[in-house]
């Protein structure tokens, strides 16, 4: 990374991480700052970032280095593939050290740099990113604030853009009204430019719901285009007033699957509509219209592993979860260019979306809770999301089938403990759940 404190680097590296990880490409985010911290403590006033100051700076190169010998541990033990060094990295002199020191080990460079002139989203990004700091732990945000441009001003005075015409880099302008691109090649050199250029930090909340009901939820059979049933319906028509009660007077597109079950729970939603075939359900092959006994009996050896690995299990002639995070990986990127987007699809194919915004790993994401007759609101912040589930009063069987055998509580993911409800099980009721 490259730009002057308070560009949004550490929100780019922070989705860039997710969004490879989402993809299985291991990813790992190497903040200098923190290091920084941690070798010599918080609350350093601005004049520590003097570049006069010889003692903090020699202070600030150490955790430079340190934070690049934990990377080159992480390649070489973890064999990671991206790591982002997140960092101001603001001249020259620095970024020949980095471009040197990776080079030597046969690691490839990309620069990524964030100009933004726009002092609105600069005090924007202090107030809702900065001020939550370690640094200004306990401190008044007006002084917090001074405290922080004046820090900016001390880098200003040695900042070099990148001009090196011999480096790989991307530069980001005002917050993506202009890219700059220079000798980009390679497979993940362009999908990560791919994806910074569809990346936009405007306010949006993103609505998540299952289609109602179904006749073949009600027959336990999994896939088809079946129509919803009568319960589904009353979903249908109750969905229209929760979304207007929780949206308010901000426009709102909705998109859903090219099925008929997600069509008709739309049909009464008087707002701009998408159908798109990426969202359409897991295809099951020649397991779809039957039910979990019908494949354990007829299919028992694909039945049990599917079991133990449910993110890469393909059906016979269908696909696998990690076959639809490809297929859905169009809707991520219009999702991030777009504000207020209801999805109305399948469980499926919302739980990869939501593992996308959740940050949730692969063998998490298969089992996420996607309930019916109920909305996941989502509201994606500087470094994770909001959540709130609204279920609408209306009964609908439940088609969430728990990982055989069941990890023990200590073993469960930080994201699922938040979620573990009273019975042991993981439930959706640890979220705010509000009625309609």
């Amino acid at each position: 990374m490259v730009g002057l404190p308070a560009r949004g680097k550490t929100y780019i590296s922070t989705k860039i991480r997710r969004y490879l990880t989402w993809l299985g490409i291991k990813t790992q985010v190497f903040n200098v700052g923190v290091y920084r911290q941690r070798l010599s403590g918080l609350n350093k006033p601005h004049t520590f970032f003097d570049a006069n100051n010889s003692d903090a700076m020699h202070q600030r190169k150490e955790a430079a280095e340190a934070a690049l010998n934990d990377m080159f541990q992480w390649f070489e033990k973890d064999k990671g593939s991206v790591a982002i060094y997140d960092a101001t990295n603001g001249t020259r002199e620095r970024r020949a050290w980095l471009h040197k020191e990776l080079s030597a080990r046969d690691i490839k460079v990309l620069f990524i740099e964030s100009l933004c002139d726009d002092e609105n989203v600069i005090l924007a990004n202090i107030r809702d990113v900065k001020l939550s700091s370690p640094d200004y732990e306990g401190m008044n945000p007006d002084d917090a604030t001074k405290d922080f441009m004046e820090r900016i001003e001390h880098y200003k005075e040695f900042y070099e853009t990148l001009t090196e015409d011999e480096y790989t880099y991307i530069k980001l302008v005002d917050v993506g009204k202009q890219y700059i691109i220079n000798k980009v090649h390679g497979y993940l050199e362009s999908k990560i430019v791919y994806y910074l250029m569809n990346l936009h930090v405007r306010p949006k909340r993103i609505w998540f719901s299952r289609h109602g009901e179904s006749q073949f939820n009600l027959e336990d059979k999994i896939g088809g285009d079946a129509d919803i049933s009568p319960r589904g319906e009353m979903y249908a028509d109750a969905l229209p007033g929760l979304i207007e009660k929780h949206l308010g007077d901000r426009p709102l597109t909705v998109w859903t699957s090219s099925m008929k079950r997600t069509i008709q729970t739309a049909r009464h939603l008087q707002y701009p509509k998408k159908h798109w075939k990426a969202l359409d359900e897991l295809n099951t092959g020649v397991c779809d219209g039957m039910t979990y006994k019908e494949i354990e009996e007829k299919y028992p050896e694909d039945f049990a592993r599917r079991d133990e690995d449910k993110f890469n299990y393909r059906y016979r002639g269908g696909e696998s979860y990690r076959d639809l995070v490809l297929r859905l990986e169009p809707v991520i990127m219009e999702l991030e260019r777009h504000e207020n987007i209801l999805i109305i699809a399948h469980q499926a194919t919302i739980r990869c979306m939501y593992a996308y915004f959740m940050n949730l790993e692969h063998d998490e994401l298969p089992y996420a809770r996607i309930p019916l007759h109920t909305v996941i609101e989502l509201v994606p912040r500087a470094y994770g999301c909001e959540e709130k589930l609204y279920k609408v009063d209306i009964e609908a069987v439940d088609t969430y089938r728990p990982k055989v055998p069941p990890r023990p509580t200590n073993q469960l993911t930080e994201h699922e403990a938040s979620r573990i409800g009273a019975s042991g099980e993981i439930a959706d009721n640890s979220i705010p759940v509000l009625p309609l």
